[in-house]
């Protein structure tokens, strides 16, 4: 069983920045992050392979957040820059044995969630 904890999120206007982290007791194949706002599906925003770094990231958040890892510490990284309050939603990050999985039921752990609130 993997433990996974989320930090970094926080109360932000629009077109600032955060980064949040996830530390993980274990590794599976990747690790990805999703978000959840208020009365809407839990959706993907991206995706990092623990070997190698391949990413993989939602449309809508393409050219604004970046996905990191650092293997030493078993820790991956969303930066998120230029947000926007539709970014605005609980962020989850979780693990999968799926290369690059975007579909929420290839994820096997989850965390407990960290929330981000993007102000107009």
């Amino acid at each position: 069983q993997v433990q996974l904890v989320e930090s970094g999120g926080g109360l932000v206007q629009a077109g600032g920045s955060l980064r949040l982290s996830c530390a993980a007791s274990g590794r599976t194949l990747c690790m990805g992050w999703f978000r959840q706002a208020p009365g809407k599906e839990r959706e993907f925003v991206a995706v990092i392979t623990w070997s190698g770094g391949s990413t993989y990231y939602a449309d809508s958040v393409k050219g604004r957040f970046t996905i990191a890892r650092d293997n030493a510490k078993n820790i991956i990284y969303l930066q998120m820059n230029s947000l926007k309050p539709e970014d605005t939603a609980v962020y989850y990050c979780a693990t999968s044995n799926y290369r690059l999985a975007k579909n929420r039921y290839e994820y096997d752990y989850w965390g407990q969630g960290t929330q981000v609130t993007v102000s107009s």
